[in-house]
């Protein structure tokens, strides 16, 4: 008798594979495992490029989006300590608000005819610890009643030796013509500014701006207008 011809056992293996590529519920495995062997790498590298094409567009769509820029008043060249601000000074550049610095102002009013405390950058924004103000003197010491005080001292090379940030106190000697004790008037005092030595003929009269307390600078200050004053650097 004739032998039937066997189907190939594969048949089976075929036919279940198909069957899971054509249910409504199959997975992506299973519709790339129905595939030719040959036609797998291709279906994957176009899957690969649709991934990437939508990353482009997300990173495309997150850099067009420009965060509000606000306008902030900066040094318009290299300042020193004791420059009066004037208009050729300052300019006004946008910044964005994460980058903004506290004490910064958009307005060039509030800085005109002020006088810089320290050394400034251009394109530096002018803070209010950049110039001589009210808050300058808290900040310098951080106490809330701080004062700034003006004084001369009695050897014009001590002044020279001083720069913005020493930490000084404040002496004189007693009122007596025969009472030269030396006494203290402020401790740890913050020089803010020097004022400049440009006239070395009249280097006595340079001022130096110091910051303190409230009490002790009314001290100092009386002091000054009658009897000499020097200072000791900590």
């Amino acid at each position: 008798m004739p032998r039937t011809p066997s189907s190939p056992r594969t048949s089976g293996s075929r036919t279940t594979t198909s069957n899971k590529s054509s249910r409504l519920d199959a997975t992506l495995f299973d519709r790339l495992s129905a595939r030719p062997a040959w036609a797998r790498p291709l279906m994957l590298r176009r899957i690969a490029a649709g991934i990437l094409a939508a990353a482009g567009i997300v990173v495309f769509a997150r850099d067009s989006v420009v965060e509000d820029q606000v306008p902030v008043v900066v040094a318009a060249r290299d300042l020193t300590p004791g420059v009066q601000l004037a208009a050729a000074d300052i300019g006004v550049k946008e910044f964005s608000p994460s980058t903004v610095p506290d004490g910064a102002s958009s307005d060039t009013g509030d800085v005109l005819t002020h006088t810089v405390a320290g050394p400034v950058r251009a394109g530096e924004p002018l803070t209010d610890v950049r110039i001589l103000s009210s808050r300058l003197a808290q900040a310098t010491i951080d106490v809330p009643d701080a004062r700034v005080v003006p004084i001369r001292l009695s050897d014009a090379g001590v002044t020279d030796l001083l720069r913005s940030g020493d930490t000084v106190d404040v002496l004189t000697v007693g009122e007596g013509d025969d009472d030269r004790t030396a006494r203290v008037l402020a401790s740890d005092a913050v020089v803010v500014l020097v004022s400049s030595d440009g006239d070395r003929q009249r280097s006595q009269d340079r001022v130096v701006l110091v910051a303190m307390s409230a009490q002790d600078a009314t001290t100092v200050a009386a002091a000054s207008l009658v009897s000499a004053l020097t200072v000791t650097l900590r």
